[in-house]
């Protein structure tokens, strides 16, 4: 959303239904006219969030199109930027964390008004006076097995079967956590007084 946006939620997610539901999380929070915009990302697994992560974005995303994309197979869920590595989630159930892998999900997005938390915690309502608000997507493209990995190619669907990522974009990913993090989960020990997540550690 253009202009003075502060309380808006632009998001784009994959979702399944219910109360044990899935999910992938892009969500762009709104600001005050000329302030930066933060792309807030989460994961639920078998209904539990709480896995967020927030970035600036090195570019103003009202301006142009800008690709949003996510890589979900049985090893990892990966949040791309223009295709610029930003967020890996790797599954570890070995050690107790749910992992969405056994729920369709589809993709979904919505423009609504989240004025009680999204811009500094809740502490910037929503201007009525800029209404409407209005936010566009164009270029969905997916790609998947329908029928489980086991009917995927590592020749045609390789993205399935990749288990870590390359050298260069590990690289890409620690760039962007060092310049553009803004909150990350793993790090907040005052929301976690009991212990930080297991996956925090293990990652």
């Amino acid at each position: 959303v253009p202009g003075n946006s502060a309380g808006t939620v632009t998001t784009f997610y994959l979702s399944s239904q219910g109360s044990m539901h899935d999910e992938i999380d892009f969500e762009f929070l709104g600001n005050l006219s000329g302030d930066p915009y933060i792309l807030h990302t989460n994961i639920y697994s078998q209904g539990k969030g709480n896995r967020e992560q927030q970035f600036y974005l090195w570019f103003d995303p009202t301006k142009d199109f800008h690709t949003y994309s996510a890589l979900w197979n049985p090893t990892h869920i990966v949040f791309f930027v223009d295709g610029t590595p930003i967020r890996e989630f790797k599954n570890n159930e070995r050690i107790g964390v749910p992992f969405p892998n056994s729920q369709m999900m589809k993709v979904y997005s919505s423009l609504w008004d989240g004025e009680d938390w999204a811009t500094r915690g809740g502490l910037v309502k929503t201007d009525w006076s800029q209404a409407p608000f209005t936010a566009a997507f164009r270029g969905l493209s997916t790609d998947g097995c329908t029928s489980g990995i086991a009917a995927c190619s590592k020749a045609n669907n390789p993205y399935m079967w990749q288990q870590d990522l390359d050298s260069a974009n590990q690289q890409k990913l620690k760039w962007v956590q060092k310049n553009y993090m803004v909150y990350n989960y793993c790090t907040d020990v005052k929301r976690f007084p009991q212990g930080l997540p297991p996956e925090c550690s293990a990652n």
